[in-house]
């Protein structure tokens, strides 16, 4: 098939950092020994494995080994609104493959955009990436993770040894359950739009009237219909979302909609805040105060059991924590694939108008060859140009006192 490229346009996928807390979570856990019941019974519950006590605490002592190739664990990092949430709830935002090097002493984040058009695993047709999880789970209870396993091996060439899963719930819980987290903005912060959109007014959902109105034009140009528009009576994040300059305590909720705003910036900016935000709450699960608190231990094991979803087994992930915790400070490899020259993907001219946006290969629809050269040789290419720190999102200095 014969692809034309258009200019590029300002939607570029953003690094969506988000579920590397699944991965960051699973390591702090597992090594809390004082609570071996509680954690083998949450473990067996993430890795869809509920069963008796003894199960629970054989999850947690037994041998099973953490599968490694050429020195590499592959842990496929799957973000969604949530099984049941409306908007899409299992369609992936995020889908990110973290590679684990320890010899080395290295991890590569890979980012793969949701609008990455493929072929849905043992279908004939194509559709965006981030549905096939969605098409899995309508095949059957588990295919989620099997379908988007198979996709992403065939995208980046490499195996994937793992899945991890988590959920906005999961997200806000687990800050909460950490007590929140502070961030120092040295520039106010403002989103007026994303949560703050107007739609028909219908009697449920979309009941403020705005005072405006949609018109329906025919062919000839005249007016058929007018509509009232409305807003949601029960905006997300208070429908304007701000922040003022200075420093911010930031619970749950209001972290979410921090890390998903990007209608009034755009999509790398958000990723830019992720980053912050998930190096602030590393750095407090990893606190002393964290771990030594029963309290929030307990509501970190909790979260995990509601909103986040492995396909390893119990014994899996306490050898991963074994493994992997052991890792001092390592290097970071980040790497998205995108609409540019360097990101290895286009938008396709001539692609079907019913499909929307999408991505494509700019070496030509399906040829991931280019791709898979990237992921293959992540750890010893250059770093991508345009990944740089956020400079205008600083942690705050930490009071001594």
């Amino acid at each position: 098939m014969t692809i034309s490229v258009v200019p590029n346009k300002k939607k570029k996928f953003y690094k969506r950092i988000l579920f590397w807390v699944g991965i960051v979570v699973v390591i702090l856990v597992l090594g809390m020994t004082a609570f071996s019941y509680k954690t083998g019974s949450i473990l067996n519950k993430i890795s869809g494995k509920d069963g008796s006590i003894l199960d629970s605490l054989r999850g947690v002592v037994s041998n099973d080994n953490i599968v490694a190739e050429n020195g590499r664990t592959n842990v496929l990092l799957l973000g969604m609104r949530g099984e049941g949430v409306t908007g899409g709830g299992l369609l992936a935002d995020t889908i990110m493959l973290a590679s684990f090097k320890k010899d080395e002493n290295k991890v590569a984040l890979i980012s793969i955009p949701r609008d990455l058009y493929v072929k849905i695993p043992g279908e004939n047709y194509h559709s965006k990436i981030n549905s096939v999880y969605a098409v899995g789970e309508e095949k059957e209870k588990g295919g989620g993770i099997k379908y988007m396993k198979q996709i992403v091996h065939e995208v980046t060439g490499q195996p994937i040894h793992y899945v991890v899963t988590i959920n906005f719930a999961g997200f806000e819980q687990l800050i909460d359950a950490v007590g929140g987290i502070d961030i120092e903005l040295k520039e106010a912060f403002s989103e007026p739009l994303q949560f703050h959109q107007e739609h028909v007014c219908d009697t449920k959902v979309f009941t403020i009237k705005s005072g405006r109105t949609q018109k329906k034009i025919d062919h000839r140009g005249k007016v058929v219909a007018e509509y009232p528009l409305c807003y949601n009576h029960d905006e997300e994040c208070g429908g304007v979302f701000s922040l003022p300059a200075g420093k911010n305590h930031l619970n749950g909720e209001t972290a979410l909609c921090f890390v998903r705003s990007r209608m009034t910036s755009n999509d790398y900016e958000r990723a830019k805040r992720q980053q912050v935000v998930l190096s602030l709450l590393k750095n407090k699960l990893a606190s002393m105060g964290t771990l030594t608190s029963f309290g929030k231990v307990n509501a970190i094991l909790n979260t995990l059991g509601r909103n986040v979803g492995t396909d390893m087994s119990a014994g899996e992930m306490k050898k991963f924590y074994s493994r992997y915790s052991k890792m001092d400070n390592p290097e970071i490899v980040q790497r998205v694939f995108e609409n540019s020259p360097e990101g290895l993907l286009m938008v396709p001219q001539n692609a079907p108008k019913q499909v929307g946006f999408i991505l494509v290969p700019r070496a030509g629809y399906d040829n991931y060859s280019e791709m898979q050269n990237v992921c293959e040789n992540i750890f010893e290419i250059a770093p991508q140009s345009n990944i740089k720190p956020v400079k205008q999102y600083q942690s705050p200095a930490i009071d001594d006192k």
